[in-house]
């Protein structure tokens, strides 16, 4: 990804949670008195529910008193006359929908997630050497330990000193070879 993808990201949720922030400290909507079916019909014959919002088969209102109620109907079709009967202000809502946008992303989002899994073990593959697994190995080589370092340096150092003792008593068997040799040579030829 880059860097401009990375920072845009970075913004949309920086932005995701400062308004689910605000959103949870502004103020509280007032909570309505949730009654059963039975108390809201007997609330409406008493006279003493003013007006109702029907949203599918969630009735939401608000009593003679002020104060705000939500019940769950049942499939009653002698509820919308009661209503009327006893003088209720009714205002009816269709049932909310999800957007076309949102139907088609929750049924296509299992999908492109799979495509996306592909898509990336296949890069993968391609860049790790044949290994479809490889994306957790990394590719730094091992650093050599200090204690390794002075292994090695000691048995160098040991090494070269051999090499120099070598050469030294090589040297000397040379040269008392090359003396004797002279001696020989000097005292036949004499």
């Amino acid at each position: 990804m880059n860097d401009m993808a990375k920072n845009i990201l970075l913004w949309v949720i920086i932005a995701i949670v400062l308004m689910s922030v605000f959103n949870n400290f502004g103020p509280p909507a007032p909570r309505a008195q949730s009654l059963s079916y039975s108390e809201f019909i007997a609330d409406v014959k008493a006279g003493r529910v003013q007006n109702v919002i029907i949203d599918g088969r969630t009735v939401k209102g608000q009593m003679s008193s002020g104060e705000t109620f939500s019940t769950y109907t049942p499939d009653d079709p002698q509820m919308i006359n009661d209503l009327l009967r006893n003088g209720v202000q009714v205002k009816a809502q269709p049932p909310e929908q999800e957007s076309l946008l949102m139907q088609i992303f929750i049924s296509w989002f299992p999908m492109l997630l799979l495509i996306g899994v592909w898509i990336f073990f296949m890069r993968q593959m391609q860049s790790g050497g044949g290994r479809a697994m490889g994306f957790g190995k990394s590719k730094a080589k091992p650093k050599e330990s200090t204690s390794s370092k002075l292994r090695s340096t000691a048995v160098d150092l040991a090494i070269r000193a051999a090499g120099k003792l070598l050469d030294k008593n090589l040297d000397e068997a040379t040269q008392r070879q090359v003396t004797d040799e002279c001696k020989e040579h000097d005292g036949s030829g004499g």
